[in-house]
């Protein structure tokens, strides 16, 4: 039996040759960045290998077990079993081919900016801060935070958080948009019911190429004092490095080095990242135009709503997906929302 599509090991072996060779050439780590892309693609692949042909072998088994004569209820009891957890393995690994973009496969930067209503926004845009950390901890992702502006009473006015995993764009990317809080405020002594709003932004980490060009006369970059936790973590020096690019107005800040020099990279790499995201959405823009459409933003727009009071509910505004456990979604388990807005995609 021969497999294709995700599935095709043969050619995925020829795939890892292809790149051996170029790995094996004497210049390949003249481009570092190049290199470790390569890297990655080989390692990633090579992983997939294996998987699958773990699952075909284990659907091997099955097939000699069902072929036996002697067959009995126990043996096609412990098949079915086998049968239901191998098919659900099967599914979570082929939920993969979903993600298919050109950044999909890239890690991000993730920021969270409350909305107007002061402490309350700031509390909810905490919330939100805790439940990507918890997500990505199930996810084994790396999550660090890279810059963290405090709120005056509670939360955060602004925070850049930089998270490095398999796919860690192609899932987190369907959280960009504007999510809604309506609860029983905390910080009203009156007890009333507030709704809140905080966005959340994702770009794919772009490695330093020379596809974006920036003249560093149009770069202003001012350095002052980490905001730290106190103690022994506070920066007694201007370590921390705000960068702001001139013509697109955009702003990058990273304190969470304690040289001024680490900094400046990671707050530059933050930069490149924005304007390669900046660039592909124009080049969006320009294809809609020539093709007579209309593109659909979806960066300021409503994406969900989390419930607290009068009763509880998750709904997607996008999906339609609907959640009665909040505490359970708020405590990172947001992979079902996630894989609706993933399957949706597949339709349009």
């Amino acid at each position: 039996m021969t497999y294709g599509g995700h599935f095709d090991v043969d050619a995925k072996k020829e795939e890892v040759k292809t790149l051996e060779s170029i790995a094996s050439h004497s210049d390949f780590w003249d481009d570092i960045n190049n290199a470790n892309r390569i890297n990655k693609k080989m390692s990633s692949l090579s992983k997939e290998i294996q998987e699958i042909s773990s699952y075909i072998e284990q659907v091997n088994a099955l097939k000699e077990m069902l072929n036996l004569v002697d067959i009995d209820k126990e043996m096609l009891s412990l098949v079915d079993n086998e049968l239901k957890t191998l098919t659900e393995h099967i599914n979570k690994f082929s939920f993969k081919t979903l993600l298919n973009g050109k950044y999909d496969s890239y890690n991000c930067i993730l920021e969270i900016h409350p909305g107007a209503g002061g402490t309350e926004a700031c509390d909810w845009a905490s919330v939100l801060l805790r439940m990507y950390q918890r997500y990505c901890l199930k996810k084994g992702y790396d999550f660090e935070i890279i810059d963290e502006l405090k709120g005056e009473e509670a939360g955060i006015k602004s925070v850049t958080v930089s998270i490095s995993g398999e796919y860690a764009y192609g899932y987190l990317k369907s959280e960009i948009g504007v999510h809604r809080l309506i609860r029983i405020s905390p910080f009203d002594s009156n007890s009333r019911r507030h709704t809140s709003f905080a966005s959340v932004s994702v770009i794919p980490e772009i490695e330093i190429n020379n596809e974006i060009e920036i003249n560093p006369n149009e770069l202003k970059i001012d350095v002052f004092h980490s905001g730290g936790a106190g103690g022994q973590s506070v920066n007694t020096t201007d370590s921390a490095v705000r960068i702001t690019h001139l013509p697109t107005k955009i702003v990058v800040s990273c304190q969470n080095e304690r040289s001024q020099i680490k900094n400046k990279e990671q707050a530059m790499k933050i930069l490149i990242s924005k304007l390669s995201n900046l660039k592909e959405l124009e080049e969006q823009e320009k294809l809609a135009k020539i093709k007579g459409e209309t593109l659909k933003i979806d960066f300021g727009s409503q994406i969900r709503t989390y419930t607290l009071e009068p009763f509880k509910l998750i709904k997607d505004n996008r999906t339609k997906y609907e959640r009665s456990n909040v505490d359970d979604f708020l405590d990172g388990n947001i992979d079902e929302a996630i894989e609706e807005y993933l399957k949706l995609g597949i339709n349009k």
